[in-house]
C-alpha cells in the first residue's frame, strides 16, 4: 500500500478531530432500547419497473442515473457506466442477523448491463458486500477503491491488475475526457472490532468530456467540500448521503440538513439524496430523510433529483422527485 499524508502509521485519520458512533456506545445502546415507530416500510415496497432495453443501449454524451438503493448507483456519463458501493444483500457479515433490504435491489446481478469500473468508497458492510463483489469482478471489471480495501479485495480471490487504489486528490486519466478522482470525505473504515480505521475512506468525482458528477459516499459535514467544488467540479450532480443520521454519530453522517449545506458549499446544478430507503440504520423513520431533505432543499432553494429505484433518470438540468416511499408508509 502507498504513502498517505492521511495515514499515521497505524490508522487513517480525519481532517478535522471526529468522533465514530462507537465512542457513543453506551447512549446508542440505551436509544436502541427504546421503542421507535415506523423505521421499516409498512409493507415491501416495489417491485419497480426497470427499462433494461433503454440501460442497455448506451448514449455516448448523456448522463443518466439508476438507483439501486441506498448507495448503490449505476452512474452512465459519456458512453462509460460505473457502478457505486455495489451492495445485492442486506448489510451484514451474518445474512440472517443485521440490517435487511427493505427490497430486492431493482436489477438482478446477471441482468445488470456492462460496466466500465466499479467504485467502493471505503470498506463497511452497506457499501462493500464480498459475494456481490466477487460475481462483480468475475467479468474482470476494473475496481476503483480507496486505499488498503484492495487488500481486502485480493483476500476474496479479486485479481491486484484490476483494482487501482487512491488517497485522497490522487486522479486517474482514463483517456478520451475521462477521469477519477478520490476526495476527502469525513468518516471512518473497519469490518469488524479489531481493524477500525486501518483503510481510508473516500469520495469521488466522475469526469467525462460533456458531464462530471460527484459521490459523495459517506461523510459528515466537514470544511473541505468548498475546496472539492472548487478543484474538481462544476457538477452537474451531487450525490450526498442523508439517512441513518442521528446527533450521536453527527461527526460521520450528515443527515438532511448539513447534506444540503455540503451541496451549497459544493455548487453542484443537481443534489441526489443517497444513502436513505433501503436498511433500518437508525432510530428515525424511514421517510423522514426524504422528507426533511425536500423541506431543507425549499429553504435553501436547492434543486433535486430522488427517482424511484430501478427508475433511470436522463439528465437535463431540472430537478425531479418522484415521492415513491408514500405508498409504503
Amino acid at each position: 500500500m502507498q504513502k498517505s499524508s492521511n495515514f499515521n502509521g497505524e490508522t487513517f485519520l480525519n481532517m478535522i478531530p471526529t468522533t465514530s458512533g462507537s465512542d457513543n456506545m453506551i447512549k446508542i445502546i440505551g436509544e436502541s432500547l427504546k421503542k421507535h415507530p415506523s423505521t421499516k416500510p409498512s409493507k415491501v415496497p416495489g417491485p419497480f419497473p426497470v427499462d433494461l432495453d433503454r440501460l442497455n443501449t448506451l448514449p455516448s454524451d448523456a448522463l443518466r442515473i439508476t438507483w439501486m438503493g441506498h448507495s448503490t448507483l449505476i452512474i452512465e456519463i459519456d458512453g462509460k457506466r460505473f457502478l457505486t458501493d455495489p451492495v445485492w444483500r442486506n448489510a451484514s457479515p451474518v445474512q440472517f442477523m443485521g440490517p435487511k433490504r427493505f427490497y430486492p435491489a431493482p436489477i438482478a446481478l446477471d441482468d445488470l448491463p456492462h460496466l466500465d469500473g466499479i467504485i467502493i468508497s471505503h470498506d463497511h458492510y452497506d457499501h462493500l458486500d464480498d459475494k456481490t463483489i466477487v460475481k462483480l469482478a468475475q467479468k474482470a471489471t476494473p475496481i476503483y477503491c480507496s486505499l488498503g480495501v484492495g487488500k481486502i479485495l485480493t483476500g476474496w480471490g479479486i485479481l491486484a491488475q484490476q483494482i487501482t487504489e487512491f488517497d485522497w486528490w490522487q486522479e486517474l486519466d482514463l483517456g478520451e475526457g475521462f477521469k477519477i478522482t478520490a476526495a476527502p470525505a469525513r468518516h471512518f473504515s473497519g469490518r469488524g472490532i479489531f481493524n477500525r480505521n486501518k483503510t481510508l475512506w473516500a469520495s469521488y468525482a466522475i469526469k467525462g468530456p460533456v458531464h462530471n458528477v460527484y459521490y459523495g459516499a459517506d461523510s459528515g459535514m466537514h470544511p473541505l467540500f468548498k475546496e472539492i467544488g472548487e478543484r474538481l467540479g462544476p457538477f452537474d450532480i451531487t450525490m450526498l448521503e442523508i439517512g441513518a443520521y442521528n446527533d450521536l454519530w453527527k461527526d460521520i453522517h450528515m443527515g438532511p440538513a448539513h447534506a444540503t449545506d455540503a451541496q451549497l458549499a459544493l455548487n453542484g446544478t443537481l443534489m441526489m439524496p443517497i444513502h436513505w430507503g433501503t436498511f433500518n440504520l437508525a432510530f428515525h423513520t424511514w421517510t423522514d430523510p426524504a422528507e426533511r431533505v425536500i423541506a431543507y432543499a425549499t429553504q435553501k432553494h436547492i434543486d433535486l433529483l430522488m427517482p424511484a429505484p430501478g427508475e433511470t433518470y436522463q439528465y437535463n438540468g431540472k430537478p425531479y422527485i418522484n415521492k415513491w416511499w408514500e405508498a409504503y408508509r
